[in-house]
């Protein structure tokens, strides 16, 4: 009993020292190929850059996976692994990245229009969003923008 006892503990040491970095064990069974994530990491790509489902103010992983018609767990994986991001951040990079556009070129749009537009719900959550993003509010973004113009 006791060498087998000894026995899991040791198998189980060595399957966590082989797994130190988190990912690497998380998604150890997961299948995905590099070939696949590859696939599934352009389609990504191209669903936020060219269909712009970011300004979907309802789109979540599930939505994202059924577009682009791939198995939201690779999705998953895709998103952390070779993205670095997870779903949330990836769309409030989008997002941001958008309504800076916005607020520079379209400057008769009102901050909130903006907020809408690229598909963000409530002030509080774009406030944070946008200032994560660029350590500035959407109105001081756009005052400096104009100012440095």
């Amino acid at each position: 009993m006791r060498k087998l006892i000894q026995h899991f503990f040791s198998a189980y040491k060595t399957q966590q020292e082989e797994c130190n970095d988190g990912l690497t064990c998380k998604y150890v069974k997961s299948g995905l190929t590099l070939q696949e994530a590859t696939e599934i990491k352009q389609k990504i790509e191209e669903a936020f850059e060219h269909d712009k489902v970011y300004k979907n103010n309802t789109i979540c992983l599930n939505e994202l996976s059924l577009h682009i018609a791939r198995d939201r767990y690779k999705v998953s994986q895709v998103l952390n692994e070779y993205l670095a991001k997870n779903f949330y951040s990836l769309l409030n990079h989008y997002r941001v990245k958008e309504a800076k556009d916005l607020l520079i070129s379209q400057p008769f749009l009102s901050v909130k229009a903006i907020m809408y537009e690229v598909g963000f719900n409530s002030k509080t959550s774009f406030y944070s969003a946008f200032k994560k993003d660029t350590g500035l509010s959407p109105n001081d973004f756009r005052s400096l923008a104009v100012y440095a113009s």
